[in-house]
């Protein structure tokens, strides 16, 4: 709205300036005297404002048009009717307008429920007005002829608001031409810390929603332009350490030199458990490990580097099955910084001797953090700790986010306060928990194998691609689909259904694993919206329109939405930012998961009652290719791939 500011403060000017000078040229008319050199430069000034005032209106009109077409449509009128109630109601400056998409078609597209409050703080301010009066004085300060249809009242004061055809048509050849815009948002430095698992341990079902989630959350940050950090914070330190170091050395006594041949680690790790367990001489050496490793003696961090090296390779498998991208950072990054954090606080004397540990006190919070255990040692608290201070003040986040789940939150919620009250994170970054629920079986209990283990994430995947790879074949796609093209269609199905079942759940909520589910072609799932994009990206194939055609065609033809369908599909594309902004403030990404599978069942609509291509009338054979409709099919399809770019699903081809 900034031009348009720019443009009502030098009208004013302007306004000002045009009447002195009336009221000189009157005075000169009346007496018959020259005007002072001065009045003259007041004249040419005068003129000059005129001008800029032209260029700015122009240069005015250019950014709203381009800000309605790149923002949501919904925030562009909050915005309007935000400046309109400033203007038509002083000392309402800051309030903040309450727009909302309507409820229903009968009501219009969107609607401002802003008049009652109005009317409550005018009363109290004591001038009294009815909502009614207040709705009516707002729509006489709104004007927008791009956007708006129409403005009608309904009490006690709602203000219902018709967008106009010819606007989403304008977007629609918009989104055509310059692709698929995220809303205009200020860049942020965002640090997401997801998936986490522990060195030396297969990952397993219990990291499957922070690692998808996670993945997600940072897609829909970065499409949006911020700059992302994405960090796992692994569990590569520690008493567990010394035990598997220990049994290296005794197992590959020659491993400085020759690289031990461990095929499976998380056997290797039983081993050593078993021996720690089992044997005190062994568990004394194990702790030796543990002292020489914190001191970061060079032969004990060529054996911890050896271990952790194998762990991330296995771990990097299932990050590229999943199409995942998230950089390692241990406990071990935070060692030094505990040692610096913990003598600040002792020399800030927060720090409180509680039964030979060293606590930290939060207040309001009736258990305090233990940043130095009894032994000298530290713990998740102190880690936790140093690890918000150096996100903060080195890689100067404005925004952290922690996708771990729910089981954390109390420690999660003493870590924010902590980083609060120590100064650590300062009111002006945002720290938020998002929190998640568990991974249920069929019978609502935790998902465990049969024999009651805990259910190995690299086998969930390969059970994936099995069952994927069944119901492919029961559809008799293998008899259709290139040897090349069914393997696609397989790990598009298979990665695709086990993210989007996690994902289009909510969050917080546990959920129920199921393969049967997940791959039904049928509802809101991966499949279906997978199947969807495939027919849609067909069509302009199927009617023989080349892409220089369609090209063409973008920058030439207009979008026509007579139809009520054509409308009904042009809006709800229109809705994508909103549900971008929604997904953002509450980082809950099954409401861009509705969006989908809403958008994918109004096309499904459109298409069955908006022919692509049309008969000519006279002979009834030839045909012609409905161009606008195409397009609108093109625009979908754009929607839909973004969409599922966010969500981590590849779109293919054929299927």
């Amino acid at each position: 709205m900034e031009p348009v500011e720019s443009v009502k403060r030098l009208e004013t000017l302007y306004n000002k300036l045009s009447k002195e000078v009336k009221d000189l040229e009157n005075i000169k008319e009346s007496s018959n005297v020259d005007l002072p050199p001065d009045v003259t430069a007041l004249q040419t000034e005068n003129s000059k404002l005129e001008y800029r005032i032209k260029i700015l209106k122009r240069r005015a009109q250019e950014m709203t048009e381009s800000l309605a077409f790149r923002s949501s449509i919904l925030d562009f009128l909050q915005d309007l009717f935000s400046t309109a109630i400033a203007e038509c109601f002083p000392g309402l400056e800051n309030f903040q307008c309450n727009l909302t998409r309507s409820t229903s078609e009968k009501f219009g597209d969107y609607q401002c429920n802003s008049a009652m409050n109005i009317a409550q703080i005018m009363r109290q301010k004591g001038t009294k007005m009815s909502p009614m009066e207040c709705a009516e004085k707002i729509i006489a300060s709104v004007s927008c002829p791009l956007i708006i249809e129409s403005l009608e009242i309904a009490k006690p004061g709602f203000v219902n608001i018709r967008v106009k055809p010819s606007f989403y048509s304008c977007r629609m050849s918009f989104l055509l031409n310059e692709g698929v815009k995220p809303p205009p948002m200020k860049k942020k430095r965002i640090v997401v810390d997801f998936s986490s698992p522990n060195i030396a341990k297969e990952m397993h079902v219990g990291h499957l929603r922070s690692t998808i989630i996670g993945e997600s959350m940072c897609r829909l940050l970065e499409f949006i332009g911020h700059d992302v950090l994405r960090l796992s914070h692994i569990g590569d330190w520690g008493t567990q350490f010394g035990m598997l170091i220990a049994h290296l050395q005794e197992k590959f006594p020659n491993y400085l030199n020759e690289a031990p041949p461990i095929q499976n680690l998380q056997e290797f790790y039983k081993e050593s458990k078993v021996r720690f367990d089992s044997d005190e001489e062994f568990k004394k050496r194990a702790y030796s490990c543990v002292v020489d490793l914190q001191n970061f003696e060079p032969n004990i961090i060529k054996a911890w580097t050896l271990i952790v090296d194998i762990s991330r390779k296995e771990n990097d498998k299932i990050y590229q099955c999943l199409n995942i991208t998230v950089t390692d950072r241990g406990e071990s990054f935070y060692q030094k910084k505990m040692v610096s954090l913990v003598k600040e606080l002792e020399e800030r004397g927060v720090l409180v001797e509680d039964e030979g540990r060293k606590v930290f006190f939060i207040d309001g919070v009736k258990v305090p953090l233990t940043i130095v255990k009894s032994d000298g040692g530290y713990t998740y608290d102190t880690s936790d700790v140093a690890a918000i201070k150096q996100r903060v003040e080195e890689e100067k986040a404005d925004w952290i986010i922690y996708v771990v789940d729910a089981g954390q939150s109390l420690h999660l919620e003493s870590i924010f306060k902590a980083g609060r009250q120590l100064g650590y994170v300062p009111p002006e970054v945002r720290v938020d928990h998002a929190a998640f629920g568990l991974v249920l079986g069929e019978d609502k209990k935790k998902f465990k194998t049969r024999s009651g283990d805990t259910v190995k994430l690299m086998d969930l995947l390969q059970e994936g691609l099995q069952k994927s790879l069944q119901k492919l074949k029961e559809k008799k796609r293998d008899e259709v689909l290139t040897p090349e093209e069914l393997k696609a269609a397989q790990e598009a199905v298979a990665f695709g259904c086990i993210k989007y079942a996690d994902l289009s759940h909510n969050r917080i909520h546990d959920y129920v694993f199921s393969f049967d589910r997940m791959l039904d072609d049928r509802g809101n799932s991966a499949v279906y919206l997978l199947y969807s994009l495939v027919r849609i990206r067909s069509i302009a194939r199927n009617v023989n329109v080349d892409e220089s055609t369609l090209t063409e065609a973008k920058k030439n033809v207009k979008i026509v939405l007579d139809h009520p369908k054509e409308l009904k599909l042009a809006k709800i594309i229109s809705r994508f930012q909103e549900v971008l902004i929604t997904v953002i403030e509450d980082l809950s990404l099954h409401t861009l998961c509705d969006y989908l599978y809403e958008l994918s069942v109004t096309f499904s609509e459109f298409y069955d009652n908006c022919y692509i291509i049309v008969k000519e009338a006279v002979s009834g054979e030839e045909k012609t290719v409905n161009m606008s409709r195409l397009l609108l099919c093109e625009a979908t399809s754009s929607i839909m791939v973004t969409g599922f770019k966010i969500l981590g699903l590849t779109p293919i081809h054929r299927m």
